[in-house]
């Protein structure tokens, strides 16, 4: 599963657009977004961040 790393998150939101599940969100009263347990692993979101704050477990 991927996952965003919150010290690198600048909190743009271009992974949220590009999530075909939903699955990224905004824990309240944090400055960065979370990949829930819905991620179906697609990868969708990594070429997306452009400051490589998501990276997949399998890395």
């Amino acid at each position: 599963m991927h996952k965003i790393d919150p010290d690198e998150c600048q909190f743009c939101g271009a992974c949220v657009s590009a999530c075909p599940n939903d699955a990224i969100i905004h824990p309240e009263g944090t400055a960065y977004y979370q990949i829930t347990d819905d991620c179906i692993d697609c990868g969708s979101c990594e070429p997306e961040c452009g400051f490589n704050a998501i990276s997949s477990d399998s890395e």
